[in-house]
C-alpha cells in the first residue's frame, strides 16, 4: 500500500546541476570507479523526475557509497530542499558529519548532527533549526524518529546501512512523509529489499569496482598466539598505521594493554575504558549505576586523566572493587530499611586479588 501510494505521488521534481554541485564534485579527491558514476547518474535522473526517487545502492565497505549520498545531498540542498541522513550508531553519525562539515564548509550549508552525544540543549536547537529550516543538513541515529522532530521542507532521505533499521523504523519515516526521495545505502541488503529491488518495486545501483589501490579485507580465525599478535600489529607499524585491539572485559583491560607493550615495546599503547556517566539524581538507581561504576573503577586512575595504563597500580585496585560493586545493592536487592551499610576493607598493598 505504501509504495503504491508513492508511485501514485507527485513529488519535488529537482532543477538540472547547479554551478555549486560542480565545485563539489569537483573538490572530490579520488576519481570516480565506473560503477560509482552511473550511480551518481541513475540518482540525480531518478531526483529529477516527478515520481518520489527510492533507490538502492548495494556496494562493499569503501566503495564510494558515501559520495553518492553527498552529492544527491548536494543537489537536494542547492534546490532549497533539507536533507536527513539516518545512521544506526553514534560513531557513524560523528564521521559523517565531519565528512559532510569538509565539504560544505565553503557553502552557505548549516550541517547539524542529532544524537545522545548532544546535551538536551543543543539537541534542542538542531529540533528547533530543523523547524524553522536553518538545518539544511541532519544527520541522526534513531533519535531522528523522534515523535518531536519535524521539518520545514525535507526532499531527501539518506539512509544509511540499511540492514540495520527494522522495517517499522524506515516505513514510519516513509509514512511521515511519502513524498520524500529516499536513497539507500547498503552493503548486505535484507531479503525484503533485495526482492523489492529485483522485483522493480525500488530500482537498483550496483557498486562493484573497488577504487583504485583498494587493498581487500582479510580475515583471520584462530586460537591466541602472542606471536601472531605480535606480528600483525608490527606489519601495521611499519607502513605507519593504527591498530586497535579489541578486548571483550573492561576489568582486566589494562592487564591486556600490559601485555601488549610487553610484546611491541616500541608502539605507544593507550586503553579506553569506558568512562562513568553521572545519572541525575532523581533517575539514579543502584541498578543502572552498579555496571557503570564497575566499568568506570576498575580501570587504573591515570587512565581516567589521560588514558595511559598502570597495569600494577590496576591489579591492586581491580580485586577491591570488584567485590565493592558486588556489595552494591542492585534493583532486585534491596538493602533491608535500618540495616547497616556492608563496607569492604582495603586489600593491602601488593597483594593480587583473584
Amino acid at each position: 500500500m505504501l509504495y503504491r501510494r508513492r508511485l501514485a505521488t507527485v513529488g519535488h521534481v529537482f532543477g538540472p546541476d547547479t554551478p555549486f554541485q560542480h565545485q563539489i564534485e569537483e573538490a572530490f579527491p579520488y576519481e570516480e570507479t565506473p560503477d560509482q558514476a552511473k550511480a551518481i547518474v541513475e540518482t540525480k535522473a531518478d531526483m529529477e523526475r516527478a515520481v518520489p526517487m527510492d533507490r538502492l545502492i548495494c556496494g562493499d565497505v569503501g566503495y564510494g557509497k558515501t559520495e553518492v549520498a553527498l552529492r544527491a545531498a548536494a543537489k537536494a540542498v542547492f534546490d532549497g530542499k533539507q536533507v536527513a541522513i539516518l545512521v544506526p550508531t553514534t560513531l557513524l553519525a560523528s564521521q559523517h558529519g565531519q565528512t559532510f562539515r569538509e565539504r560544505f564548509a565553503n557553502y552557505p550549508v548549516r550541517v547539524e548532527v542529532l544524537s545522545r552525544f548532544l546535551t538536551t540543549k543543543e539537541q534542542n536547537d538542531v529540533i528547533k533549526g530543523l523547524r524553522d529550516g536553518t538545518v539544511d543538513i541532519v544527520i541522526g541515529t534513531h533519535r531522528l524518529l523522534g515523535a518531536d522532530i519535524s521539518f520545514k521542507d525535507v526532499g531527501l532521505l539518506v539512509v544509511d546501512e540499511e540492514q540495520r533499521f527494522g522495517v517499522q523504523h524506515k516505513e514510519r519515516i516513509k509514512e511521515w512523509r511519502s513524498n520524500v526521495d529516499v536513497l539507500t545505502l547498503t552493503a548486505t541488503p535484507i531479503p525484503r529489499t533485495l526482492e523489492m529491488s529485483l522485483t522493480g518495486i525500488r530500482d537498483l545501483s550496483l557498486v562493484n569496482t573497488p577504487p583504485e589501490d583498494r587493498q581487500p579485507i582479510l580475515t583471520y580465525v584462530g586460537e591466541l598466539d602472542e606471536r601472531a599478535v605480535s606480528e600483525a600489529i608490527r606489519r601495521e607499524l611499519l607502513r605507519e598505521g593504527q591498530v586497535l585491539y579489541v578486548h571483550n572485559r573492561v576489568h582486566d583491560i589494562a592487564h591486556v594493554a600490559e601485555d601488549v607493550r610487553r610484546l611491541v615495546p616500541e608502539a605507544r599503547c593507550r586503553d579506553r575504558a569506558r568512562p562513568a556517566r553521572r545519572e541525575p539524581a532523581r533517575t539514579r538507581r543502584a541498578g543502572v549505576l552498579g555496571p557503570r561504576v564497575r566499568r568506570a573503577r576498575c580501570a587504573p586512575r591515570s587512565s581516567r586523566a589521560d588514558s595511559t595504563c598502570d597495569g600494577q597500580h590496576a591489579r591492586r585496585r581491580s580485586g577491591r572493587h570488584a567485590r565493592a560493586v558486588a556489595a552494591l545493592p542492585t534493583a532486585r536487592t534491596r538493602r533491608p530499611p535500618g540495616s547497616a551499610r556492608v563496607r569492604v576493607p582495603a586489600v593491602p598493598a601488593g597483594s593480587v586479588a583473584e
